[in-house]
């Protein structure tokens, strides 16, 4: 059954157009994931979806009593409303509220908010991102709109609210950059792309694979048509024969081909930095300590970075993790213990959380950039307060071109930091943090509201950076993509270390598990298995014309000529033949035959023009 219908679609913000004649539908059941680089619509589609916004131009159609629920990335509530009510709040009647009360209490208790009766004005962001999902979850909902699901939510909880998802019967579509969480949950991907929606009957891993075969018989058809454009506009340099009127619908067909728009590539973010060189001190942590109140987050955690570290510190929310971030920035002080840093490290640090007020005095004890953008603030202007000059891979490039290289256009560049989504601010900070050329990147959630393109091009990068990368992620793709290390915080303050990134750590810690019941067995190794003995390997044989085809390549073009000349005498002898019904279904038959020969010439042509351009690019 098809639940929501939307058909030609076309929605403008100033002068920037989100989608253009876009179509989208969604069926009973569907599990549909949406993503794009950032400021491509994908909230903006939910909007539509949960009728908060209008196209300009398209129709929405909603099938008869269907119940729509929407998460927003950023939600609201009433300040001195209780944390309980804020949920239960548009899903309680007094038949089902016993009911009701019961699932909310246990959904919060699972997603970390215990205190049920603290108002939502003393809760931070991430909880009140966590109330809002509850309060979704628990709506007898047929169509659940989610954005950024995941967002403040840590392993565990993302465990969890994928495997309630997946069980769920109600339609679902959502935004999230979690990799893992799409491939898991979703049946179906859609993907925003320049005003278009492309649709994937897939999850993420054969997303992957599908938009490859789809970008590649888009290049390929741009290969033939400028392949077929080259011998056009040759034969139309040839001049009176292409003037005759008899050419008239070779010159219409190269003038469609040269008027036709090539497929837009895709604006990628580059990052290509230089650290700053360390020195043999790097960064040294001695016993340190940490509380609030009665609690212990961190109890004598030792650690010494070395020198190319890749550290991921993972633990459920609210245990200390950006805690420690801080420490180490030297942004706030440990209870006991200390941060010994090396005279040559220079730190970036990317925060959580973006600021809305400057830091007072003494917050900073480190020469550190701190997430701080005054929304009054020109975008360009918050750059060249850390640099006016980057150096990079290139040499010195200016601010500006360092924006543009983050997808940030001139005009975008002397906006104000205030009218930025919340993922073109993630991006901005990203780019601030990286232009002091950093040798020791803190990076505390990094994927939060970043664009899974950009996510990729991070991951390259910090692929090929020197310098030494700590970072606090729930995302496991991240942390499986990047990280060596993985330090896991306990209950009582404690870290435990793993070698790997998060898989290994989650198998080595489901193998502890084990072992707390019942002593383990000797795990049997699997290993690759080996090259049989004298198997010889072929390396790539190289392209070359058989010799039919070099034969066929040489007379091809004439062979066309001569079909297209045929073509053009037969519709004049069929307008002089118009009396004459048995010569007119002659001549017409010969038409239609010879139209069928010029076809299969022009398949076989373009097949041996573009091996031809392989042959040359070898």
């Amino acid at each position: 059954m098809n639940l929501i219908n939307i058909e030609n679609i076309t929605k403008t913000y100033g002068e920037r157009k989100l989608f253009d004649q876009a179509s989208f539908s969604l069926q009973e059941g569907e599990k549909v994931g949406i993503i794009g680089i950032n400021g491509t619509g994908k909230t903006t589609l939910l909007k539509i979806l949960a009728g908060m916004e209008e196209p300009d131009e398209g129709t929405v159609t909603m099938a008869n009593h269907v119940v729509v629920r929407y998460l927003p990335q950023h939600p609201e509530f009433d300040p001195e409303m209780s944390s309980l009510d804020c949920v239960l709040a548009g899903n309680v009647s007094e038949e089902n509220r016993w009911t009701v009360e019961s699932d909310a209490k246990a959904m919060m208790t699972r997603l970390g908010i215990r205190d049920f009766e603290q108002p939502a004005g003393q809760l931070s962001g991430g909880q009140r991102k966590r109330l809002a999902l509850i309060s979704v979850l628990l709506s007898p909902a047929d169509v659940l709109l989610l954005d950024e699901p995941t967002n403040h939510l840590d392993n565990d909880m993302a465990d969890w609210l994928e495997d309630y998802l997946k069980k769920r019967k109600a339609a679902l579509i959502m935004v999230t950059h979690d990799r893992y969480f799409l491939d898991s949950v979703c049946s179906r991907i859609v993907e925003i792309d320049k005003g278009s929606v492309y649709s994937y009957q897939s999850n993420y891993s054969g997303f992957l694979e599908l938009k490859a075969q789809r970008e590649d018989m888009e290049a390929a058809s741009e290969r033939k048509r400028q392949s077929i454009l080259r011998v056009e506009l040759e034969w139309i340099r040839r001049g009176a024969r292409a003037r005759s009127t008899k050419q008239k619908a070779h010159i219409q067909r190269y003038e469609e081909l040269r008027d036709r728009q090539a497929p837009e590539q895709d604006s990628r973010v580059e990052l290509s930095s230089i650290s700053t060189r360390m020195g043999k001190t790097t960064v040294e942590l001695e016993h340190i300590c940490k509380g609030y109140g009665e609690r212990t987050l961190i109890r004598d955690f030792n650690y010494i970075f070395l020198k190319g570290d890749r550290v991921g510190f993972i633990g459920p929310n609210g245990c200390g993790k950006s805690t420690l971030m801080k420490i180490i920035a030297g942004l706030i002080q440990p209870d006991s213990g200390q941060v010994v840093v090396g005279q040559t490290v220079k730190m970036g640090y990317y925060a959580q959380e973006i600021a809305s007020e400057k830091p007072g005095d003494g917050s900073q004890e480190n020469d550190i950039d701190f997430a701080y953008m005054d929304p009054e603030q020109r975008v360009i202007d918050y750059v060249k307060d850390t640099a006016e000059y980057i150096r990079t891979s290139d040499g010195l490039i200016s601010a500006s071109a360092m924006l543009e290289r983050f997808l940030f256009s001139p005009e975008k560049q002397y906006s104000l930091i205030g009218k930025l989504s919340g993922g073109e601010k993630k991006r901005l900070n990203l780019l601030r943090v990286l232009a002091g050329s950093p040798n020791f990147l803190l990076l505390d959630e990094p994927t939060n509201n970043l664009d899974i393109a950009t996510l990729t091009i991070l991951e390259d990068y910090l692929d090929r950076y020197e310098g030494i990368v700590v970072t606090v992620s729930h995302d496991r793709y991240f942390l499986d993509r990047t990280m060596r290390r993985i330090f896991a915080f306990g209950e009582d303050g404690t870290l435990r270390q793993y070698e790997g990134g998060y898989t290994d750590y989650s198998v080595r810690k489901a193998e502890e598990d084990e072992a707390r019941a019942e002593r383990p067995g000797a795990s049997a190794k699997t290993s690759a298995p080996a090259q049989e003995k004298g198997q010889r390997v072929r390396g790539p044989q190289k392209l070359k014309f058989t010799y039919q085809e070099k034969k066929d390549y040489e007379t091809i073009e004439a062979d066309i000529a001569a079909l297209e000349e045929k073509i053009a005498a037969l519709e004049e002898d069929i307008q002089a033949s118009a009396s004459d019904f048995v010569k007119l279904n002659e001549l017409m038959a010969e038409k239609d035959a010879a139209e069928t020969a010029l076809g299969e010439k022009m398949e076989r042509w373009l097949y041996l023009e573009e091996l031809a351009a392989r042959i040359a690019e070898q």
